[in-house]
């Protein structure tokens, strides 16, 4: 797994290098080699020079050098190293301390290497210090290639090589940027010099991995530091940030739970100097091959993986293992937790745990993370905003719970932390407020939007103003856009798309534009658009989008003519290329705003004019068609999308066969849909209630009856136009009965399509349906009931549920069995006879 992702085996190097250093020390003289062997970080760079202090002349000459520098005059502290190189015949690698001590910091990648050529020139040795400053110096600058080949040279040069903390720090600048090439050489080089491995080698592995997003080499990783190591709380932050970073809650979890056993066993091996200890590369045999002995995972593991928590019995287990434990942990934890001196283990502990809850909400598993919160309440730690912030996303995260229930969760963790004294994240605030708006609940939104400060996203804000747009309330977006203004927020390009969708009409959809109303467009438009300048951002598509179908809808012929002249310049100079949904944009608003001849003139000038035409540009002009009732010049759209290679599609079929139904042409539809499923399309439940609705209208009873078994043959579901269409059409040929056991075989059809479980809901339905009214002091109506019991993801069921209980209320019995009723089995019997007939 290592040379899969490194290029070396870093286990076989873990395990001999450590044996030969062992060896090694034996053979040569500890006290001298030690010091060049030993491991020192970045961390210390600043303290550790202080040991190396020259003669009076040249630690002078090195305070010039480095005063120059900081003044920016490179020239005089190039000659003042020369001075300095002069002055004392018997220099050391002491004497250019302090110079690489400020490249180091600065950095000053170029320097230092002018630095080495000297030293080079004039057969100065380097010592390990002087390296890891060089090192450090070319790493922070960017130079990553120019550090490796210095501690090649000097690894090649020297009997011995680098230090371990010099490997260390290059490891840890490839990590930062990126560059597993130069990682793999450099851990050849280690390989080849046997420089072993430290605990800050692993942690530099493990950014490596986690930056390769390979998850199997950080388990790989874990397994060979455990084998030298005895994991403590600083060590395992690290590992569980990383396999949170990889999305294996599994693994988090468990390495959080031998965090907290650690925690509660006071051996906590907390240190400042844990991660950039001294000490050598020796294997450590760990007391414990897990690690939790207080905490037993092999009640909440399988052979070390955790029971998936996403199945009902999975968090049954867990819960139960979780209380059990938590009693333990309120009779002896807190007491382990409470004899903790340092501060600094509480807030890794609270670190990790925030990782983990975060994991969870991206992993959308709310009921594990509801078991960490009872367990960080149970250990006596206080949960901060951040934790609280990964909680309610964790909350709203479970799309098996309806949206509603899930935003009345999230505000109820608000209600807490308002006890608790704790200002929410913005960002929790921004999260709940945008599904507030998905579910239209605008005056929560903005609430929770005016508890927000010093927050610069505009997505929650778009959200809202996305509402507006749909719910036409362009008074709140003013409102919303004015607070915007306030706090300076900066605008996106998204922003400036709703609020031409928003503000770019006037009266539409009301009634049609007049000159009055398009003089006040036009100015509104403008206004955006100088603001879109003033803040530096540019059409896109989507934008040139929006803003072409207000001024379609508005009826302004004049103004679109001329955004369509200069359209190609706007959206060429900022590189975005003009497509053809942007010409269906204008089609579409056009017709709809009834200027048919525009619309027809410019669909000839994108044909002449070779623009790449697809489908829903025809099924937009035979839309047109079916307004000016031309069947003719339909047939020969239809004609052109074959010729251009384009095959009609569902969409485009159903345009066709409302045209014909518009001139009553009931047999020439039937027969363009029956060649259409022949030729492959897929009708849909719009498809058909194009037919039901003109037969509605015509009182055609044999083409709905015909449609409707169709339906139950193809297993497509009604819906609520469907019920309605076959109702009201049965009712205006005076067979309200008829109507009433159609409406109740269609209603129970779509809950049978719903619940593939059907017979074990069917009680609850029954209870519902019969319900009797109940007095309103004594509880709520079987209507409210269904409203709320099946809102959200289930509000497809709304609609039936209502009609069932109308027709028990009328007196009509119920049957759960639709396709053995009188009606059903007539249109059964029929259908064969009738489609030969029709087809």
């Amino acid at each position: 797994m290592y040379r899969h992702l490194f290029g070396v085996h870093l286990r076989s190097i873990v395990n001999s290098s450590c044996k030969l250093k062992v060896v090694e020390h034996g053979r040569r003289n500890l006290g001298g080699e030690l010091g060049f062997r030993r491991s020192i970080t970045t961390s210390i760079v600043s303290n550790a020079g202080d040991v190396f202090l020259g003669h009076g002349t040249t630690r002078s000459i090195q305070n010039q050098i480095v005063h120059a520098l900081l003044l920016g005059e490179r020239g005089r502290a190039s000659n003042l190293l020369l001075d300095l190189v002069h002055a004392n015949s018997s220099l050391t690698p002491h004497d250019f301390v302090d110079i690489l001590k400020y490249c180091a910091r600065s950095p000053d990648p170029l320097f230092a290497m002018e630095t080495w050529s000297i030293l080079e020139e004039k057969q100065i040795g380097m010592n390990n210090f002087l390296c890891l400053l060089m090192t450090q110096a070319l790493c922070e600058g960017g130079y990553l290639a120019e550090a490796y080949n210095l501690i090649n040279f000097i690894g090649e040069k020297h009997d011995t090589g680098p230090s371990l903390a010099v490997y260390n720090c290059f490891l840890r600048a490839c990590s930062k940027m990126h560059d597993i090439i130069l990682a793999n050489k450099c851990l050849d080089l280690m390989e080849r010099s046997v420089a072993g491995k430290n605990e800050d080698t692993y942690l530099q592995l493990l950014k490596l991995a986690v930056g390769q997003q390979n998850l199997s080499a950080v388990h790989e990783i874990w397994k060979s530091y455990i084998k030298c190591y005895s994991p403590h709380v600083l060590s395992l932050q690290k590992f569980i940030l990383s396999l949170t970073t990889l999305r294996d809650l599994r693994s988090a979890f468990q390495l959080l739970q031998y965090m907290v056993a650690l925690a509660i066993r006071g051996n906590t091996f907390f240190a400042r100097e844990c991660l950039s200890s001294s000490r050598l590369d020796i294997p450590i045999p760990s007391n414990a091959e897990v690690g939790l002995q207080s905490f037993d995972l092999k009640e909440i593991y399988v052979q070390s993986t955790l029971l998936k928590p996403y199945t009902k019995s999975g968090y049954t287990q867990l819960s139960t293992i979780f209380n059990t434990r938590n009693k333990e942990v309120e009779s002896v934890g807190r007491v382990g937790l409470d004899k903790i001196e340092s501060v600094s283990v509480m807030k890794v502990l609270k670190t990790s745990f925030k990782n983990v809850i975060y994991a969870c909400a991206q992993s959308q598993n709310s009921g594990l993370a509801k078991l960490l919160m009872m367990q960080i309440q149970n250990l006596g730690l206080q949960p901060s905003s951040r934790i609280y912030d990964g909680f309610v996303r964790a909350v709203i995260s479970n799309r098996h719970i309806c949206l509603k229930k899930r935003i009345n969760e999230g505000l109820e963790v608000l209600k807490v932390m308002q006890l608790r004294n704790l200002k929410p994240c913005n960002s929790t605030l921004a999260t709940l407020s945008t599904l507030c708006c998905k579910v239209s609940k605008l005056d929560l939104a903005e609430a929770l939007l005016d508890q927000i400060s010093n927050y610069q996203d505009p997505r929650p804000y778009n959200a809202f103003l996305s509402k507006c747009n749909t719910l036409d309330q362009p008074d709140r977006a003013v409102r919303m856009w004015a607070k915007m203004k306030i706090l300076k927020i900066q605008p996106v390009i998204e922003t400036y798309s709703l609020l031409f969708l928003l503000f770019g009409n006037v009266n539409a959809p009301y009634e049609r534009g007049s000159k009055l109303s398009w003089i006040d467009s036009a100015k509104r438009i403008n206004a955006i658009e100088m603001d879109m300048a003033r803040n530096g951002v540019q059409h896109n598509d989507i934008s040139i989008k929006c803003l072409l179908k207000v001024i379609a809808l508005e009826g302004m012929v004049e103004e679109l003519k001329l955004y369509l002249q200069k359209i190609d310049d706007i959206l060429l100079r900022n590189n975005c290329y003009v497509g053809t949904s942007i010409y269906n944009t204008v089609l579409q608003g056009l017709i709809e705003s009834n200027e048919i001849q525009l619309a027809i003139e410019i669909f000839k000038n994108m044909k002449s004019s070779g623009v790449s035409l697809d489908a829903a540009t025809y099924t937009i002009m035979i839309d047109c068609c079916c307004r000016i009732r031309s069947y003719r010049s339909a047939s020969g759209l239809v004609s052109l999308m074959l010729r251009d290679g384009i095959y009609p599609e569902t969409v485009t079929y159903t345009a066709l066969i409302k045209l014909l139904l518009v001139e009553e042409k009931f047999d020439e539809a039937l027969n363009l849909l029956a060649q259409g499923i022949s030729e492959g399309i897929q009708p849909d439940v719009v498809l058909y209630n194009t037919f039901l609705k003109k037969a509605c209208k015509w009182g055609r009873i044999d083409v709905i009856e015909f449609i409707v078994e169709e339906l139950h043959r193809k297993k497509i579901k009604p819906d609520e136009l469907t019920c309605m269409y076959v109702y009201t059409a049965y009712v205006q040929r005076r067979f309200p009965n008829t109507g009433m056991e159609a409406l109740k075989v269609l209603c129970v059809r779509m809950i049978c399509e719903k619940y593939g479980d059907f017979p074990r809901a069917r009680k609850q339905f029954e209870d519902i349906i019969l319900a009797e009214d109940e007095e309103e002091e004594e509880g709520e109506e079987a209507e409210s009931r269904i409203l709320k019991l099946f809102g959200g993801p289930k509000e497809g069921i709304i609609a039936p549920l209502l009609n069932l209980r109308w027709c028990a209320i009328a007196g009509s019995p119920i049957s759960w069995s639709p396709n053995e009723t009188q009606w059903a089995t007539r249109l059964s019997t029929n259908y064969d006879r009738v489609k030969k007939i029709v087809w």
